[in-house]
């Protein structure tokens, strides 16, 4: 019953997950200059300035690195929420109370994302990090 009881072990798993996941959106932004270009176009429509859509980099590509090491993983998980709340209103609003062909919400991932980045920023890394918070 002991193994069971290791709620290190589960916040390593929780921020390998979300690191995981996260970093291939960055990665797949990196080799995609588009990518950017869109988000740019978004948030301009918004009265927003252009340049903040290399902010994706740090939500996509920094912060999962900063999770999945335990390296201030409170920031890391923050900057996650942060980009997830962004990329909810710019390009997923329209699917807010949407389901898919299966029955499940049409965001489950970025609700994913988003709910494992808040539980990481309130409960920090656990010991089983770098610099454990």
């Amino acid at each position: 019953m002991g193994i069971f009881h290791n709620s290190s072990l589960g916040l390593f798993l929780l921020r390998l997950g979300l690191g995981g996941m996260m970093i291939l959106h960055g990665i797949h932004k990196l080799g995609n200059p588009g990518s950017i270009q869109f988000i740019g176009g978004k948030l301009t429509s918004m009265g927003l300035p252009e340049f903040m859509a290399y902010g994706v980099f740090a939500g996509e590509v920094i912060a999962p690195l900063l999770i999945i090491a335990g390296f201030y993983s409170r920031l890391g998980s923050l900057l996650v929420a942060v980009n997830m709340i962004f990329a909810l209103v710019l390009v997923h609003s329209h699917q807010l109370l949407l389901l898919n062909n299966q029955g499940g919400w049409q965001l489950e991932l970025q609700g994913f994302f988003l709910i494992t980045a808040l539980a990481l920023l309130f409960t920090g890394s656990g010991r089983f990090a770098i610099k454990p918070d």
